[in-house]
């Protein structure tokens, strides 16, 4: 596997390492937060606050990035601010302050994804983006593993101890951190024809990027508007019977099966094309909230879960791998940063379009919705986007 190079392997590992930290204190997060007095309503304005900076930071920092034609200093810095966030959470309960350092997380995360990518597909040809990016999503969710059973492991012994598992989450940011130190950089000239970017200067590239990039982030964000937070999927799976350890049982379970698949998923898209995976991808989807929103039983929604894994595996770097194919290596960065901006707006969308529909109707109600939307998504897929220019 030549086309696994040192440079894949380190990023892997930074990634792997960082979701680790993250996804520690991911099942916690929400219980931390009441325990310090948060509010439900609290703890959902500083989460979609804190999702909205990083989304629209990546398109800015993606953009800073190509226009520097630098690369490692971002990754480097974004991951840096990630790691000191974990410990510093825990330092006042004050919600200002909690509010500050929880954006900080996800500034972290804006200013290094773009660049990361771009060093990702800077490595392969167009033949290997599938496997490229499916390798780093492989290595990134096996964090996702990881982090959660580390948590669940230390609470075991020591319940409700949250304060010194948040300390303990900085171990592997460290790493992650040390780890960056040994990506090197491949000189790029800088864009010094264009003045210097500004910060929502990334919404200019809609306009300039390729008809096709236009048409491809269209259907994207047409599906994510429908694609609400795995909260609601884990809220299912409560309401079905699963006690809180066993919920984050099955939250594990899911990013297994994601990290098992992501890999051979991006392999097999080499080989058959990016689009077809794709589309195969969002075909699961559909099946798993249709199956959400017509039965309680708690060993087809477990099986939801293993095909929940199998779609992500076939539709998070296989979208990057197709963005990146179809838009110029100089805007790499800048291309898919701009998607991850428009993403995340979507995404707080869908997450209220969500909890409207499951509190003025019901949950089944909510699933099948988002079901029928991605079926249409499906359908303009495979008619009106092709997969190469």
């Amino acid at each position: 596997m030549r086309y696994l190079t040192r440079t894949i392997w380190i990023l892997s590992l930074i990634s792997l390492f960082t979701d680790m930290a993250s996804e520690m204190l991911y099942p916690v997060m929400p219980v931390y937060l009441k325990h310090i007095g948060f509010s439900v309503l609290l703890i959902g304005i500083l989460e979609g606050v804190a999702e909205a900076v990083a989304g629209l930071s990546k398109g800015y920092f993606g953009k800073r990035s190509d226009y520097s034609g630098k690369r490692v200093p971002f990754v480097q810095l974004g991951y840096t601010l990630s790691a000191l966030s974990k410990p510093l959470i825990v330092m006042s309960v004050l919600p200002l302050w909690v509010f500050w350092v929880r954006t900080l997380d996800r500034i972290g995360k804006g200013v290094r994804s773009g660049a990361r990518d771009a060093i990702l597909s800077g490595e392969a040809t167009p033949e290997t983006k599938g496997k490229i990016f499916g390798f780093h999503r492989s290595m990134d969710t096996l964090g996702a593993v990881l982090g959660p059973l580390c948590a669940l492991c230390y609470l075991y012994f020591y319940p409700e101890d949250y304060q010194t598992l948040f300390l303990l989450a900085i171990i592997p940011g460290l790493l992650a951190v040390i780890a960056s130190l040994f990506l090197k950089e491949k000189p790029a000239p800088p864009k010094t024809n264009i003045p210097e970017p500004a910060f929502f200067s990334f919404l200019n590239y809609w306009k300039e990027s390729p008809v096709q990039y236009r048409k491809l982030i269209a259907g994207l964000l047409a599906f994510t508007l429908f694609n609400s937070s795995d909260v609601f999927l884990l809220l299912k799976a409560k309401d079905a019977g699963l006690n809180d350890t066993q919920v984050i049982g099955v939250y594990i379970f899911y990013n297994l099966v994601y990290a098992l698949f992501a890999f051979p998923a991006g392999i097999l898209a080499d080989k058959l094309g990016l689009k077809k995976i794709l589309i195969a991808g969002l075909g699961v989807f559909g099946l798993v909230y249709l199956g959400m929103g017509l039965t309680n039983n708690l060993y087809v929604i477990t099986a939801l879960f293993f095909l929940y894994g199998i779609y992500a595996a076939a539709t998070e770097g296989i979208s990057k791998a197709w963005i990146s194919n179809i838009s110029d290596k100089k805007d790499t960065a800048t291309a898919i940063g701009t998607y991850n901006g428009f993403q995340s707006i979507c995404t707080m969308i869908a997450s209220a379009l969500a909890g409207f529909l499951w509190y003025q109707f019901s949950p089944g109600v909510t699933f099948i919705v988002t079901a029928l939307a991605s079926t249409l998504v499906m359908i303009y897929f495979g008619f009106f986007v092709p997969e190469k220019q």
